[in-house]
């Protein structure tokens, strides 16, 4: 609102500085002033002020009584001062010593973050003798890092001595590079950085350091040197780090001139870059050149140099640019030479070839200087008598304020070279500049186009007086005075970082101070703080002072500690305050948005407001403010008298409505049963269970003329104003009847009474199950609610459907909390029907039953509501131990009847795979659906026997009993049936590993009994899930030409090995299946899909048992074609056989696999295979039951390798190698003699026995045989390791014949050679059965039986 003086740092250790700064000189002083020095750092507010008045008196005085001055004279004022435009770094000098005191961060007392300047170097820096320090500048350097974000990455010390020496240092005080650049004494030192151009028309202006001498100005270009700054200081960084001597850099690139025509110069400014105007141009050359003169087609552009000082008191120079720069060439040469130097040196120290004389510094010679340009000056402001003494250029370059030492301050225009204004009584006066911004406001929002506006302020310190003055520019009134003491320093720079470019500075926020007042008092640095309505006049002032109040009040919005009544207090008068409407609104809107605000001052600043609006003259009141402030009141009170009410005891009398005990009496058992499921620990904040804040309740609420409505939006949520308006009711703590009719006394419509009311019930389930009052509450609430005017409309008839009950049934229906809506709905059930009733008896005065379509739709609603409560209770089971867990599933009404006819048996398929019931357990359990049991009877047990997995599937089982009886149709078994087995399939496809899934699916599609049905649901199984997989197993085995590793398995199948065996394994099922279910579907009818009543207005997509009964027929020898692949495939995964399955198919058997199962295919023609491909066919199958018979072996052995002992220890293998056989065009009696032989020699004589018999050629079975009796009595007599006498003895009276032929056996052969006689001697005798008497073996069979028998008798 007005201009502020604002603290924002703390110079420490002022004592120290001037101890160090004046050690030299003697400070006599009482001793009794000796006891008040140790007491305050500065001790100098009891001194007399008079001789520091008298200044010009003092001047004429002794050095050495000057130096002989206390410590309570300022002595500031003796010293030269430079504060960086970060507020970082504070040089203050005095003769040839310095004091750098920097940043530090510390932490106060009430723990806020604070910067305070401390001392981090001193010293002396004068080298030359008999020179001192005249100016100094501080110039922060940006950093060049794309990280960066308006930080300077150092701060380079710029300091110009009188011998005419100009030295950088950095913040530790190490000499970077010194230039004597002439040989006066350096007047002042400024600094120009780059500033944005406010819009296009303005020029950018190049950075440059001036140096000002008596009769000389040098200026430095930026870029260069911020970049010669830069090296310098690497340089040095990586000398001291290696321990060497620095190399002197080359000297500085620069302009010098001359300023001639004035008599004393004591101080500059340095413009910029600027081009004349056209009129300008030909005004200057007319009169310079005359009637004649000629005149460029461009103007020139020039750099404009204003001095102040005396004869003329003020100067205007200016250079053209484009001309020679002076000294360039002795500038090129002298870096020429110093790099020759340097590097020549450097090299011939690295060579060895420097000499002991060359080592030696060399004598110090005072440099060159070049001799300056002439500058003439192009004209002055003449005044004899007037001495400038100091002058500030503005921020735009376009005004610059001047001292004098007539206590005088003149406002330049520096375009046009005119004094325009005069300010006097500033003796000794100091200047600053602050330019101020306009804020983002309203003006940029309706005119983006426009750029934002600047305003320039003056800053007048005058130290005679002790006060700080802000003047507005150029015409404008003082707009701010602080009473600051007579000791001050106002510092400013004028200036900001070094290095920064329209390009580096693109989303830069630059943290620079324009304006400082250092109080050596107390050490304090302040910044002058003034708001940009102060440049504007009245209608536009009171605007922006509006922006700046409603600025105001938001920080103090957003501050989270402040007293309730302070803040009543400041935002009342601040948007009393306020003038313009649209503000004043935005103003209001922002308090009743604040979360911490109480409601009380909420209510009394609206109603201040509203007053307030109503003193007005009506006409100039804006009107949507007069009704925000009383809708926004309305609602305040509405809020504060609810609040009140919660608190209020109740004793009412609750009605009660006849059949509603019964109602909760019959659905109690699955009630409890499912707040027992639902009652779960959950997570909750701590905010949900407060009241709701009044911020919240404004937002969900809005006045349309006299009545109040609920703001309702697609992501609103009204549980929350629910219950704060109603919960009290419901839960019996508030008075039913005073709530109500406060809410009507309000204009609530009971249309949105009932949402609220619906909405809170339903949101609190919990607490609705566990407290049984609350039904009772919720009866006598909705009747009141009912009676209110406007509920039921006057003219319902009970024949119609009345939208008040309808608004309770859709909601209901669409709720996923199921035990509160149908709580809800039984409760509206009972009402209705009493208002029905009570309407037929008014209507007809009888006995007769009313009939009303009203409640036919509440019976089905509520049996819709029973039979979703009951399927949300098995939905709600918890996952058995050692399971996957995840988000419960909710349904609700709406859900079913848009999912279709099948939506119910696709819910209850999840909740059983979640629950891994199998599918011999959900078969009995289906089949006791039909006996008399009451599964909504909730069982007792423990929470141990909860946690049990039994006890689990016991309750799974009764719950999918109710839900069964529930929905007949919806889950018949074979529905049930289907959509578990594709919902296990699915669960499959997403995990591959688990080959469990896809087993049980194939188990519950054999359950199916519906050939219809299972045949559509096996082709989709194979065609949407198994046929891409298969082919990919198929392809993979014919590439590698055996049983995949488990790498290749995954990549090219997406599961392992053993998963892959599997799969495979369900591929030959389902394909078996298909053919059965393809085999009987021709001689049964396709079954009819029903569904229950009250559901049989179900929408949505087509059931999973539709679609399987859409499916066409199957192509058996296409299925049977694709299943002897698969059977093949799984037996060489089974058993890790060598084969390219591929390869035993001829091309028209190849190109039929992986086809379309509907269509017809060219299949290979029997009795047409070649005799290569049959003895492929006959050498796997007989690779096959090798490996079946040595599973077996190890089986029972105690092995337990080879797979599974379920698959491998049964006759599944034998059976298929047979069927597999006559497909393949085998003969199967092939691989019955192998079988045979394979057992006998495993040894397992019993089961070769057995299958003996289907052996149709006896001549080759019996040689075989043969054979393996020979091994075996081989293996006893010449290769057994306990030989006995006995048995050698028998091999001696063994004829020749036999003795040799014996002798030929290769007993290695055989896998159990450890076979006892008799089994030995049994086979033999039934190689004589079989063997024909004309048999070329047949005496050799006897001989053989002959040696077994008496080597039986002798082991006797």
């Amino acid at each position: 609102m007005s201009c502020c003086l604002t603290e924002f740092c703390r110079v420490q250790e002022l004592k120290t500085v001037h101890e160090f700064l004046f050690h030299n000189k003697k400070t006599p002083a009482p001793e009794g002033n000796n006891k008040n020095q140790t007491e305050n750092d500065l001790t100098w507010d009891n001194s007399d002020w008079g001789a520091w008045e008298n200044s010009e008196a003092n001047e004429d005085d002794p050095p050495a009584e000057d130096d002989a001055q206390p410590i309570g004279i300022p002595w500031l004022q003796d010293c030269v001062l430079s504060l960086s435009p970060c507020s970082d770094l504070l040089v203050v000098a005095r003769e040839t010593k310095a004091a750098f005191l920097s940043a530090r961060w510390r932490t106060d007392e009430g723990g806020r973050e604070e910067m305070n300047l401390a001392v981090s170097w001193s010293g002396t820096l004068s080298t030359e003798e008999g020179e001192c320090i005249s100016s100094v500048i501080c110039i922060p350097l940006a950093s060049q890092k794309r990280s960066s974000t308006g930080r300077p990455d150092w701060t380079c010390i710029v300091i110009g001595f009188t011998s005419g020496y100009v030295r950088f240092y950095t913040e530790t005080g190490v000499l970077l590079l010194a230039q004597l650049l002439h040989e006066d004494p350096v007047l002042r030192l400024k600094c120009r950085t780059y500033e944005i151009p406010r819009h296009p028309g303005i020029t950018d202006q190049h950075e440059e350091l001036s140096i000002l001498y008596p009769a000389a100005l040098v200026t430095i270009d930026g870029f260069s040197l911020f970049q010669s700054l830069r090296a310098c200081r690497n340089q040095v960084a990586r000398a001291a780090a290696a321990g060497s001597d620095v190399v002197q850099p080359p000297p500085l690139a620069y302009k010098k001139w001359g300023l001639q025509d004035m008599d004393t110069i004591v101080d500059h400014s340095s413009v910029g870059i600027m081009t004349l105007n056209v009129f300008d141009q030909m005004k200057n050359a007319s009169i310079l050149g005359g009637f004649h003169a000629s005149v460029k087609g461009s103007p020139p552009a020039m750099s404009q140099y204003i001095t102040v000082g005396g004869g003329p008191y003020t100067g205007f120079y200016y250079a053209i640019e484009g001309s020679s720069q002076p000294l360039l060439s002795h500038v090129a040469l002298a870096v020429a030479s110093k790099l020759t130097s340097a590097l020549f040196n450097a090299a011939s120290g690295w060579l060895g070839w420097k000499k002991q004389s060359e080592e030696e510094p060399p004598q110090k010679q005072k440099p060159k200087v070049e001799p300056a340009t002439a500058l003439p000056v192009r004209f002055g402001l003449p005044d004899s008598r007037r001495h400038g003494e100091s002058i500030c250029l503005s921020p735009c370059n376009t005004l610059a304020g001047v001292t004098d030492d007539f206590g005088r301050v003149t406002l330049l225009d520096v375009t046009r070279g005119i004094a325009i204004r005069m300010w006097k009584g500033y003796r000794d006066a100091q200047l600053g500049w602050v330019q101020v911004s306009e804020a983002r406001g309203e003006r940029e929002l309706s005119s983006p186009s426009l750029p934002r506006r600047h305003a320039q302020f003056l800053v007048i310190y005058a130290p005679r007086r002790g006060i700080l003055e802000v003047w507005g520019t150029q015409h404008g009134p003082r707009v701010g005075a602080f009473n600051v003491g007579k000791h001050c320093r106002l510092l400013y720079g004028g200036y900001r970082l070094m290095g920064v470019n329209s390009v580096t500075s693109q989303g830069w926020q630059l943290h620079t101070q324009q304006v400082c007042l250092l109080d050596p008092t107390t050490g304090v640095l302040r910044t002058v703080t003034i708001p940009f309505h102060l440049a504007l006049s009245d209608k536009k002032s009171e605007r922006a002072k509006d922006l700046h109040l409603l600025k105001r009040l938001t920080m103090l919005l957003k501050s989270k500690e402040v007293d309730p009544d302070l803040l009543e207090t400041e935002a009342q008068s601040v948007i009393l305050d306020i003038k313009h409407p649209a503000i004043k609104k935005q103003a209001l809107e922002s308090l009743l948005a604040n979360k911490n605000a109480p409601v009380s001052c909420l209510a009394n600043v609206t109603r201040a407001l509203l007053d307030s609006l109503k003193d007005l003259d009506p006409e100039a009141v804006d009107e949507s403010l007069l009704q925000l402030c009383s809708s926004q009141l309305k609602l305040l009170q509405l809020y504060s008298h609810i609040q009140l009410l919660h608190t209020e005891a109740t004793e009412e009398e609750y009605e009660t409505s006849p059949g509603i005990e019964e109602d909760l009496a019959r659905v109690s058992p699955i009630l409890q049963r499912y707040a027992e499921l639902t009652s779960r620990p959950s997570v909750s904040f701590a905010q949900e269970s407060g009241p709701l804040p009044v911020r919240d309740f404004l937002s969900l609420m809005e006045c349309d003329g006299e009545a109040v409505k609920i703001v309702q939006g697609p992501q609103s949520d009204s549980s929350p104003l629910g219950s704060f308006l109603l919960w009290g009711c419901v839960s019996g703590q508030s008075p039913i009847q005073k709530v109500c009719d406060t809410l009507q006394e309000s204009n609530i419509s009971p249309q949105n009474l009932l949402t609220l009311l619906l909405s809170v019930w339903l949101s609190r389930e919990k607490e609705v199950l566990k407290q049984p009052d609350t039904v009772k509450n919720l009866h006598t609430l909705l009747t009141r609610l009912s009676a209110m005017k406007g509920a039921v409309e006057e003219s319902w008839d009970g024949q119609c459907v009345c939208p008040w009950w309808q608004q309770v049934r859709t909601v209901c229906v669409q709720s996923e909390n199921s035990g509160a809506a149908l709580l809800a709905a039984l409760v509206a059930h009972r009402a209705a029907k009493s208002s029905i009733t009570s309407l037929a008896e008014t209507k007809f005065q009888s006995d007769w039953v009313a009939v009303s379509l009203e409640l036919e739709q509440w019976v089905v609603c509520v049996r819709q509501l029973e039979d979703a409560l009951a399927l949300q209770t098995l939905l709600s089971l918890p996952s058995p131990q050692g399971s996957p867990g995840g988000a419960t599933p909710r349904c609700s009404v709406k859900t079913l009847l848009e999912s279709g006819r099948g939506g119910v048996a696709d819910s209850v398929a999840k909740v059983l795979f979640r629950q891994a019931l199998a599918p011999d357990t959900l078969r009995d359990i289906l089949q006791r659906r039909g006996q008399t049991v009451n599964p909504e009877q909730p069982t007792e047990h423990t929470p141990q026997d909860s946690a049990d997995n039994n006890t689990l599937q016991h309750r799974t089982e009764e719950l999918l009993l109710c839900v069964c009886q529930r929905f007949p149709d919806s889950l018949s078994p074979d529905l049930l049936f289907a959509h578990c087995c594709w919902e296990y399939v699915v669960q499959w496809n997403k995990d591959p590993e688990v080959g469990k899934n896809l087993e049980w699916s194939v188990e519950h599609l054999r359950m199916i009994s519906s050939s219809h049905i299972q045949l559509g649901i096996a082709l989709m199984m194979w065609t949407t899930f198994i046929v891409k997989r298969f082919s990919a197993a198929a392809f993979l085995m014919e590439k590698v030409g055996k049983a995949p590793k488990d790498r290749l398995c995954r990549r090219d199948v997406g599961m392992g090995d053993s998963a892959m065996t599997s799969f495979l394994g369900a591929c030959v099922q389902l394909l078996q299946v298909l053919m059965e279910a393809d085999a009987c579907v021709e001689e049964e009818s396709a079954p009819m899909l029903c569904v229950e009543e009250v559901w049989g207005c179900a929408e949505g997509p087509v059931s999973l048992a539709e679609l399987a009964l859409e499916q066409r027929g199957v192509h058996y020898p296409l299925v049977q074609h694709q299943c002897l692949l698969a059977s093949l495939l799984h037996a060489a995964m089974t058993f890790g056989l060598k084969v390219k399955p591929l390869s035993l198919f001829d091309s028209k058997g190849k190109n039929a696999f992986f086809r379309d199962l509907t269509t017809i295919q060219l299949m290979p023609s029997p009795g047409h295979t070649g005799p290569r491909l049959v003895a492929l066919c006959v050498q796997f199958l007989l690779r096959v039951l090798t490996g079946w018979v040595k599973a077996l072996g190890e089986a029972q052995g105690g092995g337990g390798g080879g797979g599974s002992e379920g698959s491998l220890c049964g006759d599944m293998w034998p059976e298929m190698c047979l069927e597999l056989a006559t497909l393949l065009q085998v003969n199967p009696d092939i691989p019955r003699r192998h079988l045979v032989c394979e057992l006998y020699n495993q040894g397992l004589d019993t089961r070769a026995e057995e299958l003996m018999l289907e052996v149709e050629d006896k001549d080759v079975l019996g040689s075989q045989l043969l054979v393996l009796a020979g091994q075996r009595l081989c293996y006893s007599l010449l290769h057994n390791t306990t030989q006995t006498r006995p048995a050698m003895e028998l091999l001696a009276r063994l004829p020749t014949t036999l003795c040799t032929w014996l002798k030929a056996m290769d007993p290695s052969e055989l896998r159990c050679p450890l076979v006892p006689l008799s089994q030995s001697s049994r086979l033999v005798s039934r190689v004589i059965e079989i063997l024909p008497e004309n048999h070329a073996q047949y005496s050799l069979a006897l001989h053989l039986m002959e040696a077994v028998e008496v080597l039986g008798d002798e082991e006797d």
